[in-house]
């Protein structure tokens, strides 16, 4: 069976070191380039073109800007398929992203984690039992501290799985921030936590709140091997696909149940 060629972008930054290691160790991959900014050399790195050129797939770890450009990159050479793992992206970058999918296949997850997907499931039919009059929800999470966006990706993707359960859009009951006199909490509203400092792989919780009572679902990351993991089952999936846009409930086959 040929080796599935893998292209990284961002391959200097922490998630693009795991996953060239991660990949070179995988005899079903074979590592065909890794590029970071424009010009930037050495290390074995290539300019992205000749990168796009090589490649099956692309892992992406980078910014939601840099994200959206290579989307777009790749939907203009009709491929190759892209993996993005970044967070944080503003509406005009999720639209560039949307428009390259019409073209190519994109894997886009707030998190490549197994178990926070499991955790995502989890949460999903939580919400749905346990109604806004009966039990408050809170999202915390945890990272280090240059992660630069918040709430993460991942505790937005929670949020999402959270409206999904209740019926209801996220941005019509987020809270993302508290501070001074805010007044007694809304029913149905979702609040954020943030916490930044140290070395946090990454920390997520959801706590269901009723008088009496508190249910808390949670996930911690050990390394960041794991999310190389789960980027690399997405990039083995995502080949061959048709154009579109999926998420790691599509490549663990939660979408489809």
């Amino acid at each position: 069976m040929p080796q599935l060629k893998i292209a990284i972008a961002g391959a200097l930054g922490r998630m693009g070191r795991q996953m060239a290691q991660t990949v070179a160790a995988d005899p079903r991959l074979e590592l065909v380039a890794r590029f970071h900014r424009p010009g930037s050399m050495g290390e074995g790195l290539v300019e992205r073109d000749r990168a796009l050129a090589l490649a099956d797939v692309v892992v992406d770890f980078t910014t939601p800007a840099a994200s959206a450009e290579l989307a777009t990159a790749c939907a203009a050479r009709g491929g190759p398929a892209l993996v993005i793992g970044s967070t944080g992206f503003d509406a005009a970058e999720l639209e560039a992203i949307a428009e390259a999918a019409k073209k190519i296949a994109i894997v886009r997850s707030g998190s490549y984690s197994l178990g926070l997907n499991m955790l995502t499931g989890l949460v999903e039919q939580a919400a749905r039992a346990l109604g806004p009059d009966d039990c408050d929800i809170e999202i915390f999470e945890a990272h280090h501290r240059m992660k630069v966006d918040a709430p993460s990706g991942t505790a937005l993707m929670l949020g999402e799985a959270v409206s999904r359960g209740r019926g209801v859009e996220l941005d019509d009951v987020a809270k993302r921030a508290r501070d001074g006199l805010v007044g007694s909490r809304n029913a149905g509203e979702i609040g954020f936590a943030v916490m930044r400092g140290g070395s946090i792989v990454g920390e997520h919780s959801v706590s269901f709140l009723s008088q009496g009572e508190t249910l808390t679902l949670s996930h911690a990351a050990g390394d960041r091997s794991m999310f190389a993991r789960g980027a690399i089952a997405a990039a083995l999936w995502v080949v061959g696909r048709s154009p579109g846009q999926y998420d790691m409930h599509d490549v663990l086959g939660f979408a489809s149940s």
